[in-house]
């Protein structure tokens, strides 16, 4: 019973975080959702498009589930970090379509195994995983980014929080 107590807990807020980095693209100018407001860059549509990358890539690899658009290997070393800028011909609009795509795909991962489905992160020190492993680094991974985004959309126009 506390498996599914937890993985529906993780689930949950999993599925607010996403909804708040959307939000903080809204209202903003594409110039403005572009901008690098930070030393390396970082931008609030290149952040929704990493975490794409990151719930594609631990909800569908790691499950022997792939996520059904293509995706650099986790070893090209030539694409890392590419994931955390949007190209030019990379409109917002694909980019949240994709980002909204590939909930559906963890969605349905989370769905379908149970907590403790056995998984495996090559890239990882330990790479024997459960789902349980996953749905915690993935909701830390987002709310690491959720953080970024707070401080990138507060330097654009002063907003701060989760929702308008």
């Amino acid at each position: 019973m506390i498996d599914e107590f937890a993985k529906a807990y993780l689930h949950s807020d999993l599925r607010e975080l996403r909804e708040v980095m959307l939000w903080k693209l809204d209202g903003l100018s594409d110039a403005d959702i572009r901008r690098p407001l930070t030393a390396s860059g970082t931008n609030l549509l290149g952040l929704v498009k990493h975490l794409t990358l990151t719930e594609s890539r631990y909800f569908g690899e790691v499950f022997g589930r792939q996520f059904p658009e293509p995706l650099p290997r986790w070893d090209d070393l030539a694409a890392r970090g590419k994931d955390m800028f949007a190209a030019e011909d990379e409109s917002r609009e694909d980019i949240v379509g994709r980002y909204r795509r590939a909930w559906a795909h963890s969605d349905a991962t989370i769905g379908a195994l149970a907590v403790d489905s056995p998984g495996h992160v090559p890239w990882w020190p330990r790479p024997d995983v459960m789902l349980f492993n996953v749905l915690v680094h993935v909701l830390s991974e987002t709310a690491r980014h959720a953080g970024h985004a707070d401080i990138v959309r507060e330097q654009i126009d002063g907003a701060t929080g989760v929702g308008p």
